[in-house]
């Protein structure tokens, strides 16, 4: 058995939130992920606060949506509409051991195979009324805000049907005790807020790690005092209890023999009593190195002692879930890469694996802000909080079979953004906005470009400071279409308008002496093109076909003007525009464009041009020409550029469809 599927209504940001595992092949691991602030700790949270009792609730744990139903709560209010709840979906076979949940089913179809589970916090409406009453009506909703705890109720109830979650219907729900839930789930989790410190905090600070050696022997010796192991630590401590024996006796001779005068006693001794708990946890510490070059726990790197933390933390989950033999495990880490470096991420999903590979009936759920993680995780098993700022909710959505779905008639495209963001760019899980670049020029400037946008655009965060996303991903960009429409999140696709020249040639028939038409679309300059070649700008605004020969014509002539964007898209294509009485189909030849002047001026410090290139910059009558003749390595041409801005701030020019698609991405 295991839980198919999570429910949470009006906890904090998790208005109405649906975890759905039951298309996961493997439910042994599911990875959490989504930017700050989307709800993923909040979800942990809130199993703390009903599986473990960590805390109570309180009116913060409320959504901001319903607050105004809490200040205004009546004699007609509907509590169960305003309540916090948890609904768990767990999915059994005629293979599981039924005993424990047996008193969770409701339903005795042999068809039906699923057990729910509802934990409400609710508000005792009658004692607050009644306790409002006494409370003067400007000093309501203070009271309500410091004192809504006192008169929360937490209940478990267990239902077959979700009609039975309606006001009407809920005479149906069968309540449960917490008993009852202990002994089919058991709950473990690691918190993101770990206590591993580093060399700042001192010697004597406490030690994270010699504290958590500490509970894990405790924890082994409560329960295998008979391991061999176990044996020969408190072998050794007996030996060493009969040596300090003799010698106290000699130590405290004199003392005890006044002693026993004076008490008139017939003897007192002074006896060793050591107790491998206590010699853990006073006397032994966790130290790195050989025994000549070792260091003490606080003056290693964060990192070591947080995974080090991590694996402790495990083990001692692990002995917890495995002595518990609950019929459900779960075990939630938060955020297990803090202050580890990208390759320890990378294979930290592998491990967690093996070392929980034994435990039985488990089902793991890791928070994380790590593309390195989710690079190397099965992208079936991600699931991304989104959180909807518009509708005031957090949506998690199934990543891979939502994609899959959206991507039935794409069957390449789908293949291609799986395997792209499984070895190049999972960091787009995570990025606030996205901007796409075609190649290396764009590359090597782009950063460079938003460095001078910011200081002479004025915006409330600077361009450079936005967690934005840069991806060099070619022509392929309108594979990403339903990606950027799964996050939600604004993207800049920066290409090439890439025209060509609608040409119709000559052919014999082959076999024949008659002639055929035969068209074809060779790249030509703007200025008298009739078609484009780039299929991403085609995809997103949605060009007629070539054929519609009129549809065709006005969708170009709009597209030549930037007409076709939509200021409310999430998705804006920049590409070249007429500038300076002319119109460039590249961008060498846009940024050449508007800076010839400059170019000149320091033609003997660029790279990648041709040898003749400063006596053609001073003759050229066309940029399309000029730009051909004069340009020979892309590359070297953009690093020499570069080079000049950053070591002798050659300021240069940028091109207008790049600046205007930097002011939309900023807003």
């Amino acid at each position: 058995m295991n839980i198919t599927k999570i429910e949470v209504k009006n906890f904090r940001l998790l208005q109405h939130s649906i975890l759905d595992l039951e298309d996961q092949e493997e439910k042994d691991l599911s990875i959490l992920i989504g930017r700050n602030n989307s709800g993923k700790t909040s979800f942990i949270m809130l199993f703390d606060r009903f599986l473990k009792n960590s805390s109570s609730f309180n009116f913060d744990d409320f959504p901001v949506s319903i607050r105004k139903s809490l200040f205004e709560i009546n004699e007609g209010t509907d509590i169960n509409t305003i309540s916090i709840q948890l609904i768990i979906e767990i999915t059994y076979s005629e293979k599981d051991n039924l005993e424990n949940l047996s008193e969770f089913i409701l339903d005795l179809d042999p068809t039906e195979n699923k057990v729910h589970i509802l934990f409400e916090c609710f508000i005792d409406k009658k004692r607050l009324l009644n306790e409002l009453v006494n409370v003067k009506p400007e000093n309501k909703n203070r009271f309500i805000k410091k004192h809504l705890n006192e008169y929360l109720i937490n209940k478990i109830y267990t239902f077959d049907n979700y009609d039975n979650l309606e006001t009407k219907n809920r005479g149906k729900l069968i309540e449960k005790d917490k008993k009852s839930i202990e002994r089919l789930i058991n709950y473990q989790v690691i918190h993101a807020k770990r206590s591993v410190t580093s060399s700042e905090s001192g010697e004597n600070s406490k030690k994270a790690l010699s504290t958590l050696t500490t509970s894990y022997f405790n924890k082994k010796a409560e329960n295998q005092l008979s391991t061999d192991d176990l044996d020969n630590i408190n072998a050794s401590l007996l030996k060493m209890d009969e040596t300090l024996e003799v010698k106290y006796e000699k130590f405290f001779d004199g003392f005890l023999n006044k002693s026993k005068k004076f008490l008139d006693m017939d003897e007192i001794r002074v006896v060793s009593n050591l107790e491998s708990k206590e010699i853990i946890s006073n006397y032994s510490k966790i130290v790195y190195g050989s025994e000549d070059s070792s260091l003490p726990e606080h003056l290693n790197g964060l990192g070591y002692m947080n995974i080090l933390y991590l694996l402790l933390q495990l083990e001692i989950k692990k002995e917890f879930l495995i002595e518990g033999k609950r019929d459900i495990n779960l075990l939630f880490v938060e955020e297990p890469e803090a202050h580890t470096h990208p390759q320890m991420q990378s294979i930290f999903i592998e491990k967690v694996r093996a070392l929980l590979l034994n435990i039985p009936h488990l089902q793991t759920f890791i928070t994380t802000h790590s593309s390195h993680i989710v690079k190397n995780s099965n992208f079936k098993d991600i699931r991304y909080f989104h959180h909807d700022t518009k509708n005031r909710n957090v949506i998690v959505k199934n990543f891979y079979t939502e994609l899959q779905h959206k991507y039935k008639d794409e069957e390449d495209e789908f293949k291609f953004l799986n395997q792209y963001l499984s070895i190049a760019s999972a960091e787009l899980f995570f990025a606030e906005k996205i901007i796409f670049i075609e190649g290396l020029t764009e590359k090597l400037l782009l950063p460079y470009f938003i460095k001078e946008f910011d200081k002479v655009e004025i915006n409330e965060i600077k361009l450079s400071s936005q967690n934005i996303s840069i991806i060099e991903i070619g022509a392929n960009a309108k594979a990403f279409s339903h990606f950027i429409e799964f996050l939600g999140i604004k993207a800049l696709i920066i290409t090439d308008i890439d025209t060509t020249l609608k040409t119709t040639t000559k052919r014999k028939k082959k076999g024949s002496k008659d002639e055929i038409d035969t068209v074809s679309y060779p790249s030509n300059p703007v200025n008298n093109a009739t078609h484009i070649s780039n299929a991403t700008i085609c995809h997103f605004y949605k060009s007629p076909k070539f054929t519609k020969e009129k549809e065709w014509i006005s969708w170009f002539e709009k597209l030549k003007i930037d007409g076709h964007h939509q200021e409310e898209s999430n998705i804006k294509i920049a590409f070249q525009l007429k500038e300076n009485n002319y119109h460039g189909r590249s961008f060498e030849q846009s940024f050449i464009s508007v800076n010839v002047d400059n170019l000149k001026n320091n033609i003997s410090e660029i790279n990648g041009i041709s040898s003749n290139a400063e006596n053609e910059l001073s003759t050229f009558k066309d940029f399309d020409i000029l730009t051909d003749s004069i340009l020979k390595k892309k590359s070297e041409f953009a690093s020499s550029l570069l080079w000049l801005a950053l070591t002798k701030e050659i300021s240069w020019n940028m091109p207008s469809y790049i600046n205007k698609g930097l002011i939309w991405i900023a807003k």
